[in-house]
């Protein structure tokens, strides 16, 4: 997506497929061992490391500009190391155990709870940063078990993007409820083109895309085998079953999912707004977004948060800790998020930021409507959240395939409960 972080399309599509689990048993050692030891290599005193998944070169390049006017207004000098998403983890852990972390970490927000919970990770709060204007789920967003520990500069979601011109010509309604979804997308499907596509992948991406249809209907991922939760995944099968969905569903990613939108291949889609310059790139398409449709009119469309979160990691140095700290307030400040988030289609973390965004970018107002009740993934199970998607995972491909919902998600469950 995370799927995910605020980045790229191209990084995108490695970041959900190609992520690597790290087992908390293997963080928790690495980490431990870190910060008992104390403090590793010898540092220059005035120069900081900012260390991040922004390889694409726009992406690297807007974070560069941030970082040198943070240094300026500083007095320091601020580098900044990229590192593939999917590596980030696996980067970080060698660090920690060479004694070598960055000043600062950035983090996707559902992997932070795992660096968290092992103890590498000092609470922004004790660093004197405040939450003040940033509403209280984007705060569970970079929070573990009840404390501060990572700032957003942007967020993400998923919404509801559909092709205008396609819509218009048949008359019809940008669906708001499931069944105005389904009976949409069954009117749009003709010849090669689906009226829907969304991502039901084996890979954090379908799990990201399911999230909003569960949270939606009542479901709760510490009980996947609930009738909510069923009924989300019925809801889906549903699709596929009317033909509205191509049976490729279950291999696509988002990256997959905007490419056949884009393509004409589907009159809507379930996606984010890291493929909106894509989208602006397509001559000629006509393309426009909304909130996701809910089970039943009033109810309250709930997407998921994605995006990364810049944390302080625990290196025993506290002078350069409360540094690497002031860094982060500079980097998540009201102008610096607005630039930001004009630059990547995300949406502020401060609500300050955010109304004023909204003014400057009209055309995502859905989305930024869909960010006010949304919630972050690892809210309820924090580190757990990486057993409870992978159970999804195998869950999704089985019941798309031919297994009824019930009994492919309580295998799921099972799964999450022995810890297999």
């Amino acid at each position: 997506m995370t799927e995910p972080s605020p980045d790229g399309r191209v990084r995108r599509r490695s970041r959900r497929t190609r992520r690597i689990v790290v087992p908390l048993t293997v963080v928790s050692a690495t980490v431990a061992v870190s910060v008992l030891s104390g403090c590793g290599q010898q540092r220059d005193a005035d120069v900081y490391t900012v260390m991040n998944s922004s390889t694409d070169e726009s992406y690297h390049r807007w974070d560069g500009g941030t970082l040198k006017r943070c240094g300026k207004e500083l007095g320091v000098t601020i580098e900044q190391q990229s590192v593939p998403a999917a590596q980030l983890m696996t980067k970080a852990l060698r660090m920690a155990s060479s004694k070598s972390l960055p000043d600062v970490l950035q983090l996707d927000a559902s992997e932070m709870p795992t660096f968290a919970e092992a103890g590498g990770l000092i609470p922004l709060k004790d660093l004197g940063l405040s939450t003040t204007d940033i509403p209280e789920g984007i705060v569970d967003f970079g929070s573990f078990d009840g404390t501060y520990y990572g700032a957003a500069r942007t967020v993400n979601t998923l919404a509801l993007f559909y092709n205008k011109d396609v819509l218009d010509e048949a008359g019809l309604k940008v669906p708001t409820t499931w069944d105005e979804m389904r009976g949409t997308a069954a009117k749009l499907t003709q010849g090669k083109r689906y009226g829907l596509a969304l991502s039901a992948g084996g890979a954090e991406d379908g799990v990201f895309q399911f999230t909003p249809f569960m949270w939606s209907n009542g479901g709760d991922e510490t009980k996947l085998d609930s009738p909510e939760v069923a009924g989300a995944l019925d809801y889906w099968k549903a699709l596929l079953k009317d033909g509205s969905l191509s049976k490729s569903t279950v291999n696509w990613t988002q990256a997959d999912v905007n490419d056949q939108f884009m393509a004409g291949n589907a009159a809507m889609m379930i996606n984010g707004p890291w493929q909106v310059e894509t989208l602006n790139a397509k001559k000629g398409l006509n393309w426009g977004i909304a909130e996701i449709p809910v089970p039943k009119a009033g109810d309250d469309s709930v997407g998921p948060l994605g995006g990364g979160v810049l944390t302080v990691p625990n290196t025993g140095d506290t002078e350069r800790e409360k540094t690497a700290a002031k860094i982060i307030g500079c980097m998540s400040g009201e102008q610096e998020e607005i630039s930001y988030a004009i630059n990547s289609w995300m949406v502020p973390a401060n609500a300050k930021a955010a109304d004023i965004w909204r003014k400057k970018t009209p055309e995502l107002a859905a989305l930024a409507d869909q960010v006010a009740t949304a919630r972050s993934r690892t809210a309820k199970v924090g580190a757990q959240w990486s057993s409870v998607s992978l159970a999804l995972q195998s869950a999704f491909q089985s019941a798309l395939t031919g297994e009824s919902s019930e009994a492919a998600l309580k295998r799921a469950q099972q799964r999450v409960t022995s810890g297999n």
